[in-house]
């Protein structure tokens, strides 16, 4: 059986005066039926005459990559109909188009292209420039914090259709000066065509965008992206150059990573909804955290063993991964979920399958502080089942342990009173985790909470000259009970 073919050919970078003899050519041969354009919006799309366009897949389709996938599977299901088809796009097929790329990539069919003039060619003749001597980096507007990332120009970026796009390419550039001069190009190759200079704080004021739009940028004050560079070559530096730092190993940073770790939940705490400024300690903390992450990094980088970028990489396609109701896997079935425990359902089952795990334990960490290491171990044997049914199965068990407690302590035996605590406590945490209560939280509240009041005393006890060493329990208490009526 013949594998189907699909013929890509590009309408150019504005009217009719730009498409190539060889894409007329295709056209002609080709039967309406069988004749498709991605988009009607485009200046000269009328030279494919009766055709099938995509126009409306635009309006139903949640994000572009959806849009990209619909159209490359309805040319293929056309293609298995018709054995050929012609597929028209904006400019040229080589540049910018995803659903080419795409089509190439397809093994159910064989995809043929033919070159066209691009926009680039009139936007360089507009800008006076050579795009090989100048060194212009060609990026499109919806990837720009990426593609664009570490680099500060000359840059022409595509694909900057709404001013939404606009805004978001130039907040991608925080330490960009503003007065950068930039050029925005629109509907070129028409009679309408527009040259508009302006300067980057304008970008996205300057000008209504619309789907012939890109912009050119002959340089920025820094980089997109400077800061995580500045941060990543710091780390580099001080570990090539401080003491301290190059005496570090993964195993001496533990401490500080836990340290810091508790410093970001303490700042999470203190948030106040109100107060804005309690978020510059969050900032800081987590700053203090990320450089932990990143020294770690450069320490490895250092072994020759990984980078900072291969950490990224790794979370970013992990998070894809374990994400397929936001990121449909290529060819894959689209996956659709109703609710927050629908994700995380979705993510064990992938995450088990990726880790090939023996045990349902596999995996939860015994390192981490004793309360939450309970949870841990207890919700992972609660999903195949092993649990209360609810929380009036597991409250009983507190006072069940509670005598067992105090049974152990008559006996005397102090190493079965510990077992017994640890029971207790592990009972309690289940009673929390039936409530869909943290326990790690809960005591941290409660903990806090007591300190607080406790302080209350201290200071109560001093106005009254009480010295809390000699004073009592019964003056303690009573001291306790103001505080707390005094809360009220």
């Amino acid at each position: 059986m013949t594998t189907p073919r699909v013929t890509v050919v590009g309408l150019g970078p504005g009217d009719e005066r730009w498409v190539t003899r060889a894409t007329l050519d295709a056209i002609d041969a080709t039967p309406p039926a069988a004749r498709f354009v991605r988009t009607r919006r485009h200046p000269s799309a009328a030279v494919v005459g009766e055709a099938t366009s995509f126009d409306e897949v635009y309006d139903v389709a949640d994000t572009f990559d959806d849009v990209y996938a619909t159209i490359v599977d309805r040319l293929v299901d056309a293609a298995t109909v018709h054995g050929h088809v012609l597929y028209a796009v904006p400019g040229s097929p080589l540049v910018l188009e995803r659903t080419v790329r795409r089509l190439r990539a397809d093994a159910r069919v064989v995809c043929d292209v033919l070159p066209a003039i691009s926009f680039l060619d009139v936007a360089y003749e507009r800008l006076g420039i050579d795009p090989v001597e100048t060194g212009v980096k060609l990026i499109d507007g919806h990837d720009f914090a990426i593609a664009a990332a570490g680099y500060a120009g000359p840059m022409l970026v595509a694909h900057t259709h709404a001013n939404w796009v606009l805004s978001a390419v130039k907040l991608a550039a925080e330490q960009a000066e503003g007065d950068e001069p930039v050029v925005i190009l629109q509907r070129l190759g028409t009679a309408d065509e527009a040259v508009v200079h302006t300067t980057w704080a304008d970008l996205d004021r300057t000008v209504e965008a619309d789907h012939l739009t890109c912009v050119y940028v002959p340089g920025l004050g820094a980089p997109v992206g400077t800061e995580l560079v500045r941060f990543h070559e710091l780390a580099r530096v001080l570990r090539e150059q401080c003491p301290w730092d190059q005496e570090q190993t993964h195993r001496s940073l533990v401490k500080y990573l836990l340290e810091e770790t508790y410093e970001v939940v303490d700042a999470i705490e203190a948030l106040d909804p109100d107060d804005p400024s309690t978020d510059d300690a969050l900032v800081e903390e987590l700053g203090d955290l990320l450089y932990q992450i990143e020294f770690h990094a450069t320490i490895a980088e250092q072994e020759g063993r990984f980078t900072i970028a291969d950490v990224a990489r790794q979370v970013h396609d992990k998070l894809v991964r374990r994400h397929p109701h936001v990121f449909p896997p290529a060819g894959g079935d689209t996956v659709t979920v109703g609710s927050a425990d629908e994700v995380v359902t979705n993510w064990d089952a992938i995450k088990r399958a990726e880790k090939q795990r023996t045990s349902v334990f596999d995996g939860v960490p015994t390192s981490q502080p004793s309360l939450g290491y309970a949870y841990a171990v207890q919700r992972k044997a609660a999903k195949v089942g092993f649990d209360w049914p609810d929380v009036h199965g597991a409250v009983p068990k507190i006072a069940e342990e509670t005598a067992e407690v105090l049974a152990a302590h008559a006996d005397g035996d102090d190493r079965e009173v510990e077992r017994e605590i640890g029971d207790l406590l592990f009972a309690v945490v289940n009673v929390a985790r039936h409530l869909g209560v943290e326990p790690e939280s809960a005591l941290r509240h409660a903990t806090a909470k007591f300190r607080t009041r406790f302080e209350g005393v201290e200071r109560l006890a001093a106005s009254r000259s009480i010295d809390l060493h000699t004073a009592g329990l019964e003056v303690l208490d009573a001291l306790w009970d103001e505080v707390k009526l005094a809360e009220r």
